[in-house]
């Protein structure tokens, strides 16, 4: 079953309302969040230590009541330490599988950019397919398998870079600020005067969902209309990203499909029952920001992801 719009609606003021127990500010963040939820894909986080992006992970978990699994990511991890590996039982004679963190709901990739391509590269097949293969055997993850992601910006030391392939695969690449001054105030007050670490439960952040109540979201998706100028204007986008005289890696396919399927999840957050212009240019930069890779030319320039997106998003003829 699939609920209605005003049923989606309500469950998402309710998660939100839960998240902002635990998390001040980043009001749009969680927006994003909840867009990324409802669409069925993966968010990576990014912003300088210290910025609150485990915690926001954390308390987004703790609200939707799902299976939590977390990784931290290491230098010397490897691909078994995330799938699992098939260990000999000499009591019985034969492998059992001993499953990894990544057999959950919602994992939190923590500091995903510490480990080696090698073992990114582990998480490819389960966020592509929700499955994973070990030995040979297929083995199938949840269908509600989520993974929230954080990194370091590129900038800061004993970081590798995330292969184009595996970016790909996140929906969103979402830049975590530091907050405003009367924020930051408010921080200080509410953790200032608490001990060691917190948990989002202590700061009275309770499950208002399960696996059930997503799926049924999910499927509300399918009540909401792209039009086929909607699509030819998100076709538009994304190949004008490899025609950029500035940009030597343009999106691809999956872009844009990712980017009509999240524009729709912002129609049904918003109570419509159809994909307008501004939702496509909302998420444009959220989208292809992570995709698109500057030309040697453009480096040296100095240009700025965000801002060519902008452009291409003002170039770019939408629908009236």
């Amino acid at each position: 079953m699939s609920m209605s719009l005003d049923e989606l609606r309500v469950l998402a003021e309710a998660i939100r309302t839960e998240v902002s127990k635990a998390i001040v500010g980043q009001n749009e963040m969680i927006d994003q969040l909840l867009v990324a939820l409802i669409s069925e894909g993966h968010v990576l986080l990014e912003g300088p230590p210290g910025t609150a992006k485990t915690f926001l992970a954390n308390s987004f978990a703790a609200a939707l009541g799902l299976g939590f699994g977390r990784i931290q990511f290491t230098p010397d991890l490897l691909p078994g330490d995330i799938l699992g590996s098939n260990l000999f039982n000499f009591q019985t004679s034969q492998f059992t599988l001993t499953r990894g963190p990544i057999f959950c709901e919602l994992l939190l990739g923590d500091e995903i950019n510490r480990t080696p391509p090698k073992t990114q590269a582990a998480l490819l097949e389960a966020m592509q397919e929700r499955r994973v293969t070990l030995d040979g055997e297929t083995h199938e993850l949840p269908s509600r398998f989520m993974v929230i992601a954080t990194q370091n910006p590129i900038e800061n030391q004993g970081v590798y870079p995330l292969p184009e392939a595996q970016l790909d695969r996140f929906l969103f690449k979402l830049l975590v600020p530091y907050p405003g001054e009367s924020e930051e105030a408010r921080i200080v007050e509410e953790f200032g005067k608490r001990q060691g670490p917190q948990q989002p439960a202590e700061l009275g952040v309770t499950a208002v969902a399960n696996a059930e109540t997503l799926e049924a979201a999910s499927r509300a998706l399918d009540e909401i209309t792209v039009a086929e100028e909607i699509t030819h204007y998100v076709v538009r986008l994304v190949r004008a990203t490899r025609d950029h005289a500035d940009l030597s890696v343009g999106a691809s396919p999956r872009a844009a499909v990712m980017l009509a399927n999240a524009a729709r999840a912002r129609a049904a957050l918003a109570g419509r029952n159809y994909v307008i212009p501004d939702d496509v240019k909302a998420l444009a930069i959220p989208v292809l920001r992570h995709r698109l890779t500057l030309s040697p030319a453009a480096e040296i320039e100095g240009r700025d992801i965000e801002a060519l997106v902008a452009e291409l998003v003002e170039s770019t003829e939408a629908p009236r």
